[in-house]
């Protein structure tokens, strides 16, 4: 075996010229995206604290304050009318959903240090309405989520959708759909999974 004259040791003339001007710049790049990631330290610090949510329901123009607080379990009453905001406004039915959702939307909210709403655009959803849905528009799935209360759509007033999306896919929580197009997130509490 002969030695391969081809590999040498990279020389100096070939790094990158780091001047004070280019590591400035690029030291102000990576600052600048490490604002956008999620702040886990934010969210542990404010699960100490009285928790608050507002949101606010597209289809039916209702709003809500929910408040919880962090010594105690989320009350029946604090759910029902959890539940009731998130109903299908199509079939004007209610149904119980997963308290885990409000654990998602506090999550976000404090690890992007949002103080704004949630703007709702799904939450429960009737079987008849899946259907309905199903037929006029793709992307809905034929058992979604949202049946059995553990989905949510949904957009924020101060934060970005694509924000919302990283935030959450950082929590690895539940599922995670990212519509761009029409500018809304899904949430879930299923399994870990992204789209």
């Amino acid at each position: 075996m002969g030695f391969n004259s081809s590999l040498r040791a990279p020389s100096r003339a070939s790094e990158p010229n780091l001047s004070r001007r280019s590591f400035l710049t690029r030291a102000g790049i990576a600052a600048a995206g490490a604002l956008l990631i999620p702040s886990f330290d934010a969210y542990a610090y404010s699960l100490s604290r009285e928790r608050t949510l507002y949101l606010y329901n597209k289809h039916t123009g209702e709003d809500m304050t929910l408040v919880c607080c962090p010594e105690r379990n989320y009350d029946r009453a604090l759910l029902r009318q959890f539940s009731h905001f998130l109903r299908d406004h199509h079939a004007d039915e209610s149904y119980p959903m997963d308290p885990g959702l409000i654990d998602i939307l506090y999550a976000i909210s404090a690890m992007t240090r949002s103080s704004g709403t949630f703007e709702i655009i799904s939450g429960y959803r009737a079987p008849e309405t899946n259907r309905m849905l199903r037929r006029h528009s793709h992307g809905v799935a034929e058992h979604s989520l949202h049946m059995e209360g553990k989905a949510i759509d949904l957009r924020m007033s101060d934060v970005s959708t694509r924000t919302i999306r990283k935030t959450a896919l950082a929590l690895q929580y539940g599922g995670v759909g990212y519509y761009r197009r029409a500018d809304f997130v899904h949430l879930d509490t299923g399994r870990i999974r992204s789209w």
